[in-house]
């Protein structure tokens, strides 16, 4: 699957132009070097592939590319980085 990284945003499109995956992300205002990863979506024609945990790994290597750290707020996004955590 392609990805495409814009500002704070990482999507995938389908043949149409739809978005079927996308994982977004904003600069804390009162922490400018710390982002917020706030909303995961990934289309249900692509569930169980995996795809939500690549959008995670993607986003957070983008924000520790800019030299900050996260935090989140997406239920998907905690609980991810929670089984991670368990599994190490």
């Amino acid at each position: 699957m392609d990805f495409i990284k814009k500002n704070n945003r990482i999507y995938s499109l389908d043949s149409d132009g739809k978005i079927v995956a996308e994982i977004d992300f904003e600069k804390k205002a009162d922490e400018p070097n710390k982002y917020v990863i706030f909303r995961t979506f990934v289309d249900k024609s692509l569930s169980g592939q995996g795809i939500a945990g690549q959008l995670v790994e993607l986003a957070i290597a983008e924000i520790q590319s800019r030299g900050a750290t996260f935090e989140a707020t997406c239920s998907y996004v905690k609980d991810y980085l929670s089984k991670k955590k368990n599994e190490q």
